[in-house]
């Protein structure tokens, strides 16, 4: 698998892959919480952000993603890999080059996730994250890692 920073012509194929992955898990297109697939080049790639893609015989096939939220902290998101690709490494390697980008470029990252992702939440904590709170009445897991 080769890692790319997206271009903005791949923000249909980007936004199509996640909404499958995510609809794979029971989850739907929320405005409020995937309004950044709409314009992925726009949210992630004009203030210290980046969007990776994970490209296979030429297709996007994975994604992951460094939202910036101040000079210190960011959020790793969109870590997502298309059926049929899973379990062969391609999900960590992405993980591994939005961790080395964070840790170049914040001292602080933060994750959140559906408690029903419990390989993603693993992963992460596989990779030195450790959960800060647990949201029952959600369902969400906040992990968080310190660099510096």
């Amino acid at each position: 698998m080769i890692v790319k920073t997206c271009n903005r012509y791949q923000n249909n194929q980007i936004k199509n892959l996640i909404m499958d992955v995510l609809s794979e898990h029971g989850f739907e297109y929320d405005p409020e919480k995937d309004y950044d697939l709409e314009d992925i080049k726009q949210y992630y790639l004009n203030d210290g952000s980046v969007f990776y893609t994970g490209i296979v015989d030429g297709k996007i096939i994975g994604t992951g993603a460094v939202k910036r939220i101040d000079n210190d902290r960011c959020e790793i998101k969109r870590i997502y890999i298309k059926k049929g690709f899973r379990n062969k490494g391609y999900g960590t390697k992405l993980f591994d080059e939005t961790l080395e980008f964070a840790k170049k470029h914040y001292k602080t990252a933060t994750i959140k996730t559906d408690v029903a992702l419990r390989k993603a939440v693993n992963l992460y904590l596989k990779k030195g994250f450790v959960i800060t709170h647990l949201d029952t009445e959600n369902k969400i897991v906040y992990l968080r890692k310190y660099f510096h």
